[in-house]
Parts: structure tokens; C-alpha cells; sequence
């Protein structure tokens, strides 16, 4: 309304600019800032399922698991252990033992559930230790020197304990 009187007063047309008794047009608001990207969370358990499966005293057999992350002191603990110092080879069982959080149905996982398990899944489960424990993943891309082919290869290859 305000406009037709001033347009019948001699005033500015309706496209001139404000004036004094009249707003600026307000400035367009600012584009709300993108939050800033949150750092990816750390995964420091990992599912999964054994070749073959561990079976308990009663018959059942335990495939699908979870193991976390190693830290430095699953790593030196099981050192002090009398088994491991009489046999080094005990040291991946002990180690496996204390990251292994689940297996199946059972309540509790240790040293004596995975010296119980086939060897073709304790070698799966040394394995799987090495590729969660490595920083990044421990295959490489390369390419046949014959035929350019590109393929991948497993960097990984020492002891469990040893990394």
C-alpha cells in the first residue's frame, strides 16, 4: 500500500531504491558452515568364522567370533608365562586366548578353548591376528614380470607375537 501512495505523490517508482523511511532489503543469510568431518571411529573388534569350528566337550560346534585389537601388554604378558618359556610355540595360543572376546555360544574364551581347536583353524586364527593387528592391511599389488598381469600378494609372514 505504502508504494501506491507514494507513486501518487510523485514519489519514486516502485523499482527505484529505499529510502530513508523505508528498510534495506536485508542480505542474504550466510550458507550454514559444513560441519566439520568427523574422524572415522576406530574398529577395534572384528567378527569371524572358523573354517572348521571349535567343538565343545558336549558336541556343539562354535564358528562365528570376535576378536579385538592387540595391545602391547597381550603381547608381553603371556612372555612371563612358564609355557611359553618352555615352548615358544604356546606363546600364539595364549596370545589368541586373551583377544578372542567371543566364539559362539561359549561364556568365556581362553588359552585352554584354543589349544582344544583344529590346526587349520588356529592357523585361520594367526592369520586374522596378523591382518587386524598390521597397520593398514599386509598385501601388496604388483605385476607379473612375465605377462603384466597385476596381482596381489601377502607382505605378512612373521610369528604371531613378533610384529
Amino acid at each position: 500500500m505504502r508504494r501506491t501512495a507514494a507513486a501518487a505523490h510523485g514519489a519514486a517508482p516502485s523499482g527505484a531504491a529505499a529510502g530513508p523511511d523505508l528498510p534495506a532489503p536485508a542480505a542474504a543469510p550466510a550458507p550454514p558452515e559444513a560441519p566439520a568431518p568427523e574422524r572415522e571411529r576406530l574398529r577395534t573388534e572384528f567378527p569371524f568364522e572358523l573354517p572348521r569350528g571349535y567343538v565343545d566337550e558336549s558336541g556343539t560346534v562354535h564358528r562365528d567370533g570376535v576378536m579385538r585389537l592387540s595391545t602391547a601388554r597381550d603381547e608381553l604378558v603371556p612372555l612371563r608365562d612358564v609355557r611359553v618359556q618352555e615352548n615358544p610355540a604356546y606363546l600364539s595360543v595364549v596370545l589368541l586366548g586373551r583377544v578372542i572376546t567371543r566364539l559362539g555360544e561359549l561364556p568365556m574364551v581362553h588359552d585352554g578353548i584354543v589349544e582344544n581347536m583344529f590346526a587349520s583353524d588356529l592357523a585361520f586364527l594367526q592369520d586374522f591376528y596378523r591382518q587386524i593387528n598390521a597397520e593398514g592391511h599386509t598385501r601388496a599389488g604388483v605385476r607379473c614380470p612375465h605377462c603384466s598381469e597385476p596381482f596381489e600378494v601377502e607382505l605378512g609372514g612373521s610369528r604371531l607375537g613378533e610384529s
